[in-house]
């Protein structure tokens, strides 16, 4: 008995190799948005790098450090509407995350392999700049999530 094609299928791919085809192409479309997403994660981080040590830079040459935080955070949020990355409390996390990394250049370019709530989970509960490296090398090398770090004791 001859299989009968998919509607659709050519001829000359049958319903056997068409599954395997179709698995190979939605894995490739995953490989992308993942790929994508990690782009756009490498970019995120280091604009939010770039926002702290502008936000450092500028409060070493003023009067009113934390106010220019303040005022940039509400001026960020009137220019982006909606976009939940430049609210006050985020604005200041940059300027610690800047002020906790930048003297630690082998550590720099890992920060920048992981998220940003990866780097706040990390940044907020450990304290030690050793431990932070610890647990920012252990999420790259094993790909933990929020979820892990969440639940591990740092």
């Amino acid at each position: 008995m001859q299989e009968k094609n998919k509607p659709g299928i050519s001829k000359s791919l049958s319903a056997i190799e068409y599954p395997k085809l179709l698995a190979d192409v939605k894995e490739r479309i995953r490989l992308a948005q993942y790929t994508a997403l990690k782009a756009v994660n490498k970019e995120l981080v280091g604009l939010y790098w770039d926002i702290g040590r502008i936000i450092v830079k500028r409060q070493s040459n003023a009067d009113h450090g934390s106010a220019i935080a303040e005022q940039l955070a509400a001026d960020l949020q009137k220019e982006f509407p909606g976009i939940k990355g430049f609210s006050r409390r985020n604005v200041f996390y940059m300027r610690e995350f800047y002020l906790s990394y930048s003297e630690l250049p082998k550590v720099q370019p890992l920060v920048a392999q992981i998220g940003w709530t990866h780097n706040l989970i990390i940044l907020q509960r450990c304290k030690d700049p050793q431990q932070r490296e610890f647990y920012i090398r252990m999420t790259c090398k094993f790909g933990w999530s929020k979820i892990d770090l969440i639940k591990v004791e740092l």
